[in-house]
């Protein structure tokens, strides 16, 4: 009894808060949070019940106990994310609607006023909800406490604010009105931002960049849809959005580096966060203007289409990178619980992911989780291949982190190369982006076009090179690297026309990787190997200090 105590005591706590998905405020529908899971758990201590009459426990009662433990750790992520997801999409472009409602007082129509007051009610109601709700499941109670303070306030405060724009409303003209107007302009958004700082203190910064880095895929997926179509209103909107998101992820990382002592690891940190907003943002935002002002014009003018969909990649690759550096240092444990969900009976997708073709499962489990459940024997021999894969990766690491990477192709791409790398060899111990085998596929492939772009830049910087040794020395690297590409494109395209024989999928990905392990080992042995050139090539013949490199945008 005491058993079911506890279970009792672990699971019905979560309810509640999954009531919050219906109210109108925080509609948790869309989130990434599932009413399955919470019949799973509230299940489990009926099954409990039934065995506790039994005077052993048997593999039943452990079943059940072991199947509980999960499914509740699974929940509580979900619903960290969901409440995540709240906090990602209220607490963005904060000062907009109380911006709209200024506006309208100063140009003296009431009218508007009361109907954008109704907006920003509802803007501050949805602030002070999202605020309780990251209490609701945060056990930080000092932090907690904070951010009820800061939402109580926030709830006082925005009556006081309606009234001064009606005020000024009434007398646009009033020099009065309009110094009230600014002091509860500057208390509205001192206190916003207190509360932002609050609720960031209480969440964890693991959630906030995972829930961020699908939000940024899911708005770079509208803007390309939305240019198009031509549709220059959503790309405005959306191209915000992305700004505003990645605005906030720099801003938070920042903050939270001021947590740790300075080294290796937050010169990486922020050297992702330095490029994501000095680099690709300033892009990105140029890339948008000169698309809505083609997009403007009657006709409509045409522009590089590839290069805002480049651009916008880069936004999301470059959040992404964020979020790895920040997890560098994470154990094993922490890494597993920010994992993304995945469930026994059903491939579990976060919805913003981009679909591959290849989506089948085996006995319910994707082909990552497969991979998971290697024999020690084979996971043993992987292991020691993505070994000695990650000391090149250091070493190419540490080569190319001399160099300024602007501007510089070959940096890009081998970089580029490296962490496509890394993908595939999380994925042989059931962890990473990759999915299944056909994301593996499409990993090989982007590897092989990397590697083809290398060759053809490192041949021009040969060309120009007028040392002839440090020359041939280059051409010898480059050749092996092309032959271990060549393999990487054969691979690729023998399982694909394997697996999409005549049209239909005759055997999947997962089956081969299952049955044939060591064609995973030798794909894995080729990556390491090209990765390993790479290095050879880029450091023995010094071509990263070589200033003749073509531009390939």
């Amino acid at each position: 009894s005491s058993l079911l105590t506890a279970v009792q005591t672990l699971v019905l706590p979560f309810p509640p808060v999954v009531c919050y998905k219906h109210n109108a405020l925080c509609d948790v529908s869309s989130c990434v949070c599932d009413d399955e899971l919470v019949t799973l758990c509230l299940s489990v201590p009926l099954s409990l019940s039934l065995q506790t009459g039994r005077k052993e426990k048997g593999d039943p009662l452990n079943s059940a106990i072991d199947k509980m433990t999960k499914k509740t750790r699974d929940l509580r992520r979900q619903l960290r994310k969901a409440v995540m997801d709240h906090i990602s999409d209220s607490f963005l472009e904060t000062n907009v609607p109380l911006l709209v409602l200024i506006e309208a007082a100063k140009s003296g129509n009431e009218k508007e006023v009361k109907e954008y007051a109704q907006v920003f009610r509802e803007h501050a109601n949805k602030l002070v909800e999202v605020a309780n709700l990251a209490c609701s499941i945060s056990n930080n109670e000092e932090g907690v406490k904070l951010v009820r303070m800061a939402a109580t306030q926030i709830d006082s405060l925005c009556p006081q604010v309606i009234n001064a724009a009606l005020t000024l409303a009434a007398r646009p003209q009033s020099k009065v009105a309009q110094d009230n107007m600014d002091v509860f302009k500057d208390q509205w958004e001192k206190q916003v931002r207190i509360l932002t700082e609050a609720v960031d203190d209480i969440t964890s910064v693991d959630d906030f960049l995972s829930v961020s880095e699908n939000h940024i895929l899911e708005d770079v997926n509208k803007c390309v849809i939305a240019l198009q179509e031509g549709d220059v209103d959503t790309l405005d909107r959306t191209a915000g959005a992305i700004r505003g998101r990645a605005a906030r992820v720099v801003h938070i990382i920042n903050a939270e580096m001021e947590n740790y002592e300075p080294g290796v690891y937050t010169e990486r940190v922020l050297e992702s966060i330095k490029l994501l907003s000095e680099t690709v943002m300033p892009r990105f935002a140029e890339q948008v203007e000169v698309a809505i002002e083609a997009l403007s014009t009657n006709p409509p003018q045409t522009f590089e289409e590839n290069e805002f969909i480049d651009a916008s990649r880069l936004v999301y690759d470059g959040v992404r990178d964020i979020r790895k550096a920040v997890l560098m240092i994470r154990t094993p444990e922490e890494l597993e619980d920010d994992s993304d969900f995945e469930q026994e009976d059903y491939d579990a997708r976060s919805r913003t992911s981009v679909q591959t073709e290849d989506d089948q499962l085996i006995a319910g489990q994707s082909a990552r989780a497969i991979m998971a459940q290697l024999p020690q024997e084979e996971k043993a021999k992987i292991a020691e291949q993505v070994e000695s894969f990650r000391q090149e990766k250091c070493k190419l690491d540490a080569e190319v982190a001399k160099w300024d990477d602007n501007g510089n192709d070959i940096i890009v791409l081998a970089k580029q190369m490296c962490m496509i790398m890394m993908e595939m060899t999380d994925f042989t111990r059931g962890k990473g982006p990759l999915k299944n085998s056909s994301d593996v596929i499409n990993a090989a492939k982007k590897i092989a076009e990397a590697g083809s772009r290398m060759d053809k830049l490192a041949r021009a910087v040969a060309d120009q090179c007028p040392d002839s040794a440090c020359k041939q020395d280059l051409l010898a690297y480059l050749q092996r690297i092309a032959l271990y590409c060549h393999q990487l494109n054969i691979c690729s395209k023998v399982k694909a026309e394997v697996q999409n024989l005549g049209g239909e999928l005759i055997v999947s990905g997962v089956s081969l990787t299952t049955q044939h392990p060591n064609m995973v080992q030798s794909r894995l042995w080729v990556s390491v190997n090209s990765c390993i050139q790479v290095h050879k090539a880029l450091v023995s013949s010094n071509v990263l200090s070589v200033g003749l490199i073509p531009s390939s945008q």
